[in-house]
């Protein structure tokens, strides 16, 4: 890499803390590399009370963008200049782009769950949704469907801080999308969720449940949810194959794992930054055979 960095090379960055297990690195300059683009990406390790600071380096080094984890999506949504209309409606961003001193903010990680529904066939247009989790992830799954054209939406997570946000998410949905019906329900009311499942098209699963090292559990208790017209989808990706996944298949549903997503949010990004499309084929094979991204 360090043979093409020169005098007019652009820098991009990722904000955030820890950020020193990050594949992101990595996988953005090995993607400029092979565009042929000349800008570099580097880590920074940065807190929440850091990123107004951060922002402004920014534009005093030129920087084209940024990628933002946690601790910093919600504050960076605080303090840019512009938000892209998901960002505005999730209410935290973990994509800023540069334009000539302009900082808009933007969310991708809705947009990379969608696309990969769309590269495992699948439309979002009408389709009835199931959320597990009212977290960033669920959030960004939900806004991104509604816009998408998603029928119906229901969120289930547990009685907490989260699902006050979920309730506040849902209002802020369909007063944008007025034709997207959205509803939060206690992700502890089996009856309720299993309800919720069978109505639905796609079951979505955005909690860290069945997250390596915790592989043998579920969300799901009643297998007689699962059936061969639902797909079922999680945001988790080490292990491949979770335990709701592989209990999915095991009932003849679709079943799609987190690593696309979480390739297709980075693809997003790197369309915002350059303008071109990221080598996924290459990007998955390389960066993301066991674990990998933000």
């Amino acid at each position: 890499m360090e043979a093409r960095i020169d005098g007019h090379t652009t820098m991009l960055g990722l904000f955030g803390s820890p950020v020193g297990h990050s594949g992101s690195p990595a996988m953005y300059n090995y993607s400029f590399e092979q565009a042929g683009i000349n800008d570099a990406y580097l880590a920074f390790d940065i807190q929440a009370d850091q990123m107004a600071s951060a922002l402004e380096k920014m534009r005093i080094f030129n920087m084209r963008g940024a990628n933002v984890t946690m601790p910093c999506k919600k504050v960076a949504a605080e303090l840019v200049d512009e938000l892209s209309p998901a960002a505005e409606l999730i209410g935290a961003v973990n994509t800023i782009v540069n334009n000539d001193g302009v900082l808009v903010g933007h969310n991708t990680d809705g947009a990379g769950y969608v696309e990969n529904l769309r590269h495992h066939g699948v439309d979002p247009k009408g389709k009835k949704l199931t959320v597990l989790g009212a977290g960033g992830a669920g959030t960004a799954i939900a806004v991104q469907m509604a816009l998408e054209g998603a029928a119906s939406i229901r969120i289930f997570n547990p009685k907490d801080d989260f699902y006050k946000n979920a309730e506040l998410t849902a209002q802020k949905i369909m007063k944008k999308v007025p034709a997207c019906h959205v509803e939060v329900g206690d992700i502890n009311d089996q009856a309720a969720l299993a309800a919720s499942i069978k109505a639905s098209d796609i079951l979505a699963n955005a909690t860290k449940v069945g997250m390596n090292p915790h592989a043998d559990q579920s969300n799901i208790k009643d297998l007689s949810v699962f059936r061969d017209n639902l797909i079922v989808t999680d945001t988790v990706y080490s292990p491949a194959t979770t335990k709701m996944l592989a209990d999915a298949a095991a009932h003849g549903s679709q079943a799609i794992g987190g690593k696309g997503m979480l390739v297709w949010q980075g693809a997003a990004a790197f369309k915002l930054y350059t303008g071109q499309e990221m080598p996924v084929d290459d990007v998955k094979r390389l960066f993301f055979s066991d674990t990998g991204g933000h």
